[in-house]
């Protein structure tokens, strides 16, 4: 969305001002609401041409001037583009804060990811499991992954995340990624403890999954009969190495254990 801009420069006359040169100002207004600061030149009041907003006269030392404030209002320009190409909020502060180069510190998500990755490897064993610090960094792959195909870069401001951002983000992983529902929910879910880590830190002002759902689908899962289990259990295998995964299987199924706290064992190749 176009925002109007309007920047004014004109003459500030201090308080009990008598004579004497008098400082240039440059105001900037948007949506009227403006903000004003010195330009760090003085002028005549006598040789200040109020329409044009610039000193009169042809000497060198009055042509440096406006080729001064003339650059100052093209940096401005700039800074209110810069911002509209970063899809910002523009106001009279943010185009005087960008020009300036002062804000807030900017929060860039994969480093908020590899951050929060990071201090969860420290606490495997203690507060996580390893499978959970894994699935995290799937999802610092996947992230990556989806900021290449859809911004082609591998960082991104959280402050630009928004619905749009979340939306696309799913449709990325249940097309691109094929990745089933339940999949693509849990992701989501994971991804929303990483905004919720910013919002809470003051990094974000608005929450993009306020409108966004994500619904499990019921699965059916098919159980195993006793005598399916025995079935296998009396199986020759003509490879040991079949053997040794069938044993590993039969005894996850009987005990409850998940495969996958054997699956890195030298036993089991």
């Amino acid at each position: 969305m176009k925002t109007k801009i309007s920047l004014l420069f004109y003459l500030k006359k201090p308080k009990n001002y008598q004579k004497g040169p008098v400082p240039i100002y440059l105001r900037i207004t948007v949506e009227s609401k403006r903000v004003e600061f010195t330009t760090g030149r003085e002028c005549e009041p006598s040789r200040w041409n109020a329409v044009a907003g610039r000193v009169t006269g042809a000497k060198e030392a009055v042509k440096s001037v406006n080729a001064y404030l003339g650059n100052l209002e093209q940096q401005l320009l700039d800074a209110h583009a810069a911002l509209v190409r970063d899809d910002a909020l523009i106001t009279a502060e943010t185009i005087k804060n960008k020009f300036l180069g002062v804000g807030p510190k900017q929060r860039l998500l994969m480093t908020v990811i590899a951050d929060h990755n990071e201090r969860m490897k420290a606490l495997v064993g203690q507060e996580y499991a390893i499978g959970t610090f894994n699935r995290y960094k799937v999802l610092q792959r996947h992230t990556l992954a989806f900021l290449k195909e859809n911004f082609n870069t591998t960082e991104f401001d959280i402050s630009r995340i928004d619905f749009a951002f979340i939306a696309n983000y799913e449709f990325y992983l249940r097309s691109v990624r094929q990745m089933g529902n339940n999949a693509v929910v849990k992701h989501m879910k994971m991804f929303r403890k990483i905004v919720n880590l910013c919002l809470g830190n003051g990094w974000m002002n608005l929450d993009p999954y306020l409108n966004f759902k994500g619904k499990y689908k019921k699965v059916d899962k098919a159980i195993l009969t006793r005598a399916e289990l025995d079935l296998m259990a009396t199986k020759e295998f003509a490879s040991d190495r079949l053997t040794q995964v069938r044993d590993t299987f039969l005894f996850c199924c009987f005990t409850g254990l998940a495969y996958r706290m054997f699956r890195n064992s030298k036993k089991v190749r």
